[in-house]
């Protein structure tokens, strides 16, 4: 609509607003021009609260909802009569005005319509199982169980093989055969050892000391560990079992996806005894096995991809680069939302915690696990009654976000796990570029406590909208602290719509929606061309595609103006 028209149409508007004697009641105009913009298409989202943003960008986020209501208290608030010149130029000024609304209107429904048909392609390109087809069976003698790869507080983690994986077709090699390659070959587990192609599996063996010993009272007591298992995890005989878990609550079941870890089988089984099990966890074997052990006879089984190490691991020898360090911040936010968006908070977010792999072009791939501690119930409200100090609040309490540690229990209080995970993600970051984590012993900042400005500064190497992110992240109140989704879309904006950004004080959604055709289009081509669909950068912007939102694209835009503005007002400041 050229701005000819628009004034054209905005005074015929505001001519049959005059004759119909309907200036009263404005309002209702304004009204329906809110509702048609709210029509644009369903979100199948619950209203969040929106971080701040300064004056000037709230654009991005209340959309025409500002522009409309500062029309309704300049035009209407006035009584209009007779024919003066400046009432003509009031009501021209009107018509004006509402031509100039459904000319933006109109550019919105477009640009929404955009979205929702990119969201649509890409919500049925289901992303692939690291393993597929899994087969094996629901018995732990259906495995063929390695060494010790892990332990923690409440499970120890042995590489795995089924049969089919361990033997080759031409005649394999015993399992003693493939220890002692193995005992030849890297000490160290890297990201590529053999120990990897020979048991690509991994079998965590929970620790059982409360439970019970019936197969119910197992899979009830540790139903939180389910939270990742796939559609076929369990028995079809256990998936009848009423998983109570937290406080007599349906546990959920997250679909997919690359950054959240699989559980493709769950089953319960006698504790065996297995390698460096008396010396690593004497305590926690049953007394068949160790007379002075506490735990009880039979414990959960999950089996999983065995991945090399964990982030903390991989950064204790290897510092990414600028573009592999915004890779892997984006991944964390990007299975953060994921979870977030099917009703589970993770809650115990730390580098331990996340397993890494390298894709086919060398970038490190990131998966959360260790679900023990989440929150994940039925209502997906993410925000969990604190009548008690014994209620539980999650794991690391050094991670925990500010409006967790400083809640105080009481009658009504709740506390909304809606953006803790992004905060934790947050303080992740500055270990994923090389510095110590702020809110470990070497810093000293406590959750609890610190002010922002206390935050050390990240390194001059690390980009500065990544900078941005991560502060937005740690901001102690919520309500000023973008929500994962939101920056997630800041960081692809920022490593692969700068052009859409470039050189202006505002953005046009329509350049953004011819950018994010072309974004479809490029990950559409990769696809289809093999094993270039597979990378780390194609699973991101299939996700970033998948969850597309005009205005959570609005406000990650609208905060990366505001930063770039900042940071030249710092410059020529200086």
């Amino acid at each position: 609509m050229s701005v000819k028209h628009a004034i054209s149409r905005g005074l015929e508007l505001g001519r049959s607003v005059f004759q119909l004697g309907l200036l009263k009641s404005g309002g209702r105009l304004v009204a329906k021009l809110r509702a048609d913009r709210l029509r644009v298409g369903p979100s199948g989202r619950t209203a969040q609260p929106q971080p701040f943003l300064p004056s000037r960008y709230r654009y991005y986020r209340t959309s025409l909802r500002g522009l409309a209501a500062q029309l309704q208290s300049a035009g209407f608030g006035r009584r209009f009569g007779g024919g003066s010149p400046r009432n003509r130029a009031v009501f021209l000024a009107f018509g004006l005005g509402v031509g100039l609304i459904e000319q933006q209107l109109e550019e919105d429904r477009r640009s929404a319509a955009t979205c929702q048909e990119i969201q649509a392609v890409f919500r049925k390109k289901r992303f692939q199982s690291p393993l597929k087809p899994f087969t094996s069976g629901y018995k732990l003698e259906d495995y063929v169980i390695g060494n010790q790869i892990g332990k923690g507080s409440n499970a120890a983690v042995y590489e795995a093989a089924a049969p089919f994986a361990v033997f080759p077709k031409d005649g394999g090699s015993s399992l003693v055969q493939l220890r002692e390659d193995e005992d030849e070959g890297e000490t160290a587990r890297s990201l590529t050892c053999c120990s990897l192609r020979n048991f690509p599996l991994a079998v965590k063996m929970m620790w059982n000391f409360g439970a019970g010993s019936s197969s119910e009272e197992i899979l009830k007591s540790m139903s939180q560990e389910l939270v990742p298992a796939g559609p076929l995890a369990l028995k079809q005989e256990k998936e009848q079992i009423t998983l109570d878990g937290y406080f007599g609550v349906v546990p959920k079941r997250v679909s997919a996806h690359p950054n959240v870890i699989r559980v493709y089988r769950a089953f319960t089984a006698d504790v065996p005894l297995l390698p460096g099990a008396r010396e690593e966890y004497p305590d926690v074997l049953p007394a068949r096995l160790n007379p002075a052990g506490l735990g009880n006879n039979r414990t959960l089984f999950l089996v999983m991809k065995n991945y090399p190490c964990t982030l903390r691991q991989y950064l204790e020898e290897s510092t990414p680069g600028r573009r592999q360090g915004a890779l892997m911040v984006l991944q964390l936010l990007e299975g953060v939302d994921h979870l977030c968006r099917q009703g589970v908070a993770h809650r115990d977010l730390k580098s331990d915690n996340v397993l890494l792999e390298l894709d086919s072009d060398g970038c490190p791939r990131l998966v959360i696990t260790d679900f023990g501690c989440c929150l994940a119930q039925s209502d997906s409200s993410l925000q969990l009654p604190f009548n008690s100090m014994w209620v539980n609040r999650g794991g690391n309490a050094s991670l925990m976000a500010p409006e967790v540690t400083t809640a105080v229990p009481g009658c009504g209080v709740v506390i909304d796990y809606g953006k803790a995970d992004a905060w934790a993600v947050g303080a992740i970051s500055y270990e994923i570029f090389g510095q110590d984590n702020p809110f470990y012993r070497a810093v000293g900042l406590e959750s609890r406590s610190y002010q922002e400005k206390q935050l050390p500064p990240l390194h001059s190497g690390v980009p500065a909208d990544v900078q941005l992110v991560i502060r937005l992240l740690l901001r102690r109140n919520p309500s000023k602290r973008p929500s994962a989704r939101v920056a997630a879309n800041m960081l692809h904006l920022s490593l692969w719509g700068r052009k859409a950004l470039a050189n202006q004080d505002s953005v046009g959604m329509r350049k953004l929606a011819d950018w994010l055709l072309c974004q479809s289009a490029v990950v559409l081509l990769k696809g289809c061309s093999g094993p270039g669909g597979n990378t780390v950068e194609t699973e991101l912007q299939r996700s970033f595609l998948s969850n597309l939102d005009l205005e959570d694209l609005r406000t990650a835009a609208g905060f990366l103006l505001y930063g770039r503005e900042q940071r030249q007002a710092c410059i020529l400041s200086a």
